[in-house]
């Protein structure tokens, strides 16, 4: 894994640029928001096969497993925004395996016992996994995001993704970090 951190004022710049003007008193992003942001460009950074998907219209959907800790600000943040042409729709799930097709996934700290479970139930699929869970990419997870002071980070664990048949650009790679736990 390549390691570089992100700084909040980075990533707000990241959120700010997505989100459109605004006034320069407004509150700084929450957590979720930024988190958000990054999964929005998480889909822009990553190749799925052509079987991910069941045409070329066919939206890319980014799922949240469990409790979903965004509020809305996932879905508003993606909301009228396409990639290569595909829309981007947000869907909450219950379980797994209704998650399947997938291709952001992102679960929650809720599911964190049932990690193992869920992320075999997912092999075989190309679904982007991304957590926020101590030891998430070592147990199978693709992307996960930590703190570091008053930094959010990720890191990338690209043999996973590799085997879900994702590529991963090399410019998300280079800001990707390693967690010093």
């Amino acid at each position: 894994m390549r390691c570089r951190a992100i700084p909040i004022p980075g990533l707000i710049l990241v959120w700010l640029l997505m989100a459109g003007p605004g006034r320069a008193q407004d509150p700084q992003p929450t957590e979720y928001q930024i988190k958000a942001a990054l999964i929005f460009n998480f889909a822009k950074f990553v190749e799925w096969p052509s079987t991910a998907f069941a045409n070329a219209a066919s939206p890319i959907v980014i799922g949240i497993l469990g409790d979903d800790p965004f509020e809305d600000e996932l879905a508003r943040t993606v909301r009228g925004k396409t990639i290569n042409n595909r829309p981007l729709v947000v869907q909450e799930f219950r379980s797994a395996s209704e998650a399947t097709n997938c291709h952001v996934l992102f679960i929650s700290n809720s599911e964190k016992r049932r990690l193992p479970e869920i992320l075999k139930s997912l092999q075989g699929t190309s679904a982007l996994t991304v957590g926020e869970t101590d030891r998430f990419t070592e147990s199978g997870g693709m992307i996960n995001f930590f703190e570091e002071g008053k930094k959010i980070r990720f890191q990338i664990n690209l043999e996973a993704a590799r085997s879900a048949g994702l590529k991963v650009s090399s410019r998300l790679l280079g800001i990707a970090s390693h967690p010093s736990r």
